[in-house]
């Protein structure tokens, strides 16, 4: 018995040391810890098609792997050689590849250049179908039903869909296409521009393609042109960064909150007691695409980039309940494409479960501060009590006009009668 918990000690600490081993080899591909996963494991899953290792051989997602023939056909052609120099190109990247994914992957030598070939042309020719609508078909399901090219841009975000950037790039350089003017990151980009719930363009520097991982790297370095930096210590009284009220809270506090027009969902201002956010776009797929974006910032292990982790803890502050959701639907600052205004607070207080508290290099640690001040200073805690008692009503506006015409009625009585006093 005594031998058996041993043995379950020493699998526990060989898991461990895997997860440590593949920080130190540079992996950029993992599967999602439980963590994480447990609070809502669709998010994670792919929905119609498996890239990579990690989902590769789902019942449910076998119904793509005849589709990828199908594009690598309409790729390459029926001509064998052109899938054998695809091959070529790919085989001397393997063991570079595997190195990618976190978990030790039990296939063939050729099993896994068959997976990168077949998924990576399957990609690049759904990319430039997107980009060039005269190479659709007709009978094509992917551009011909509108659900299933929605999943296909959830799906190829996914953190553990993932194939390395660099067998795309090489596949894209070996393919002979008619026309590539248009680089395999500029198509990427434009792939996924109706899954952003804001603005992506290339960086005016351009992006390397030696310093892109994957389809979900690609998308974090170029969704935000933000020019929020990190802020270190930024700290309340106590020690811990304060964060802010809900919504509902910081209107009651005298704070106006207010829709500003900025391609950059990240960029909120805080100034002369009005909280400006741009309008966020939430669907049925934005959960997923904020929950992965943030799942790649933890295992990236660098919080100076935490940006989406951070605007989702700044909206999980915002809203705790449903009358959160609707003040800011009613304000343009959430478009809701859901339904039920509580499905989408729901959706964010499960979403910051995982999130502990603001991150060391917090993006909006000084809006946070200034806030927080704001809401602290007692006359604008009075001014918004007023407002709150007797300001959310006709009756109530009506009442304090009345009295105040009554104060003013009364101090001009008193006035004339110590001047009628005088004069006597």
């Amino acid at each position: 018995m005594q031998l058996g918990r041993s043995a379950d000690v020493s699998i526990t600490i060989q898991e461990k040391l895997k997860c440590v081993i593949a920080s130190e080899l540079g992996c950029n591909i993992f599967r999602i810890h439980s963590q994480l996963r447990k609070v809502n494991e669709k998010a994670y899953e792919p929905e119609i098609i498996a890239i990579g290792p990690y989902h590769r051989g789902k019942p449910d997602l076998s119904g793509m792997e005849e589709h990828k023939l199908v594009y690598l056909k309409s790729l390459l052609g029926e001509k064998i050689e052109k899938v054998a120099t695809c091959v070529a190109a790919v085989k001397p990247l393997e063991e570079k590849a595997r190195k990618c994914y976190a978990e030790p992957i039990a296939l063939s030598s050729d099993e896994f250049v068959e997976m990168m070939v077949l998924d990576g042309c399957f990609i690049i020719q759904l990319l430039l179908k997107f980009k060039q609508k005269d190479l659709i078909d007709k009978t094509d399901p992917a551009f011909r039903l509108e659900w299933i090219l929605n999943s296909l841009q959830r799906d190829l975000m996914l953190f553990e869909n993932q194939l390395p950037f660099f067998i795309l790039c090489k596949l894209y350089e070996t393919i002979e296409l008619p026309d590539q003017e248009s680089g395999l990151i500029d198509l990427a980009l434009n792939f996924f521009s109706d899954l952003l719930p804001g603005h992506a363009t290339a960086r005016e520097n351009g992006n390397p393609q030696d310093n892109i991982k994957h389809l979900l790297d690609l998308i974090h370095k170029n969704w935000s042109t933000s020019k929020l930096k990190p802020v270190k210590e930024m700290t309340s009284g106590t020690g811990d960064m304060a964060l802010i009220r809900c919504s509902m809270e910081l209107s009651e506090a005298g704070i106006k909150l207010e829709k500003i027009a900025q391609e950059d969902i990240f960029d909120i201002e805080f100034e002369n007691g009005t909280l400006r956010i741009p309008t966020l776009a939430i669907e049925e797929r934005t959960e997923s695409f904020l929950r992965n974006l943030v799942a790649y910032e933890q295992y990236c292990g660098d919080d100076r980039i935490n940006i989406v982790t951070d605007y989702v803890t700044f909206l999980g502050c915002l809203i705790k309940s449903e009358k959160d959701v609707t003040k800011l639907s009613h304000h343009g600052i959430i478009q809701n494409f859901v339904g039920e205004s509580e499905v989408i607070s729901e959706m964010f207080n499960k979403m910051i479960v995982c999130i502990v508290g603001p991150s060391r290099n917090f993006h909006y640690a000084e809006i946070f501060s200034r806030v927080n001040i704001h809401c602290d200073r007692r006359m604008n805690r009075w001014w918004a009590k007023l407002r709150r008692n007797y300001c959310n009503s006709p009756w109530g506006i009506i009442s304090i006009i009345a009295a105040s015409l009554l104060l003013l009625l009364t101090l001009l009585q008193t006035i004339f009668s110590i001047l009628s006093w005088k004069k006597q």
